[in-house]
C-alpha cells in the first residue's frame, strides 16, 4: 500500500481526497506545510505528496522548494492541487520538478487516475 501525504488547510478537501484515495492508499493529512515538513523530518517518507499552495505558516511553493532542495526528499513525487490558476506559478512548480498541477475545483476521479498513474511508476 502506497503512502500519500496530503497538505491542505481545508478539511473539506482532505475529506474528498481520503474518500477517493484512502481505500487503495495509506493517507495522512496535515492542515499546513510546516507540519508536513516536520513529519518528514521525523523520518516518515510518503510515496506521493499532494499539496495546496495557499496555507498558513509556509505556503506550498516554499514547501516544494524545500523538498526539491533536500537530498533526502527531492525524489518524492508531488502533485500541486490549488485554486491558483497562474500560468507563471504552474511553470515555476513544474520546473522545480512537481509531477502534476491540478486546478481546483477538480474532478476527484480524474485526480485518482492521475495519482494511480504516478504511483504505478514507483518501484515497491
Amino acid at each position: 500500500m502506497k503512502k500519500i501525504l496530503i497538505l491542505d488547510d481545508k478539511e473539506s478537501i482532505a475529506k474528498i481526497l481520503f474518500m477517493y484515495l484512502g481505500k487503495e492508499n495509506n493517507t495522512i493529512w496535515f492542515d499546513n506545510a510546516k507540519k508536513g515538513l516536520d513529519w518528514l523530518n521525523e523520518g516518515h517518507r510518503p510515496d506521493l505528496i499532494i499539496t495546496d499552495l495557499s496555507m498558513p505558516f509556509m505556503n506550498g511553493v516554499e514547501f516544494v522548494e524545500a523538498i526539491k532542495a533536500n537530498e533526502h526528499y527531492k525524489d518524492i513525487k508531488i502533485i500541486v492541487l490549488s485554486s491558483n490558476d497562474s500560468t507563471t506559478e504552474k511553470i515555476h512548480l513544474l520546473e522545480l520538478g512537481v509531477e502534476d498541477y491540478i486546478t481546483k475545483p477538480f474532478n476527484p476521479i480524474e485526480l485518482r487516475t492521475r495519482v494511480k498513474n504516478i504511483l504505478e511508476k514507483i518501484k515497491n
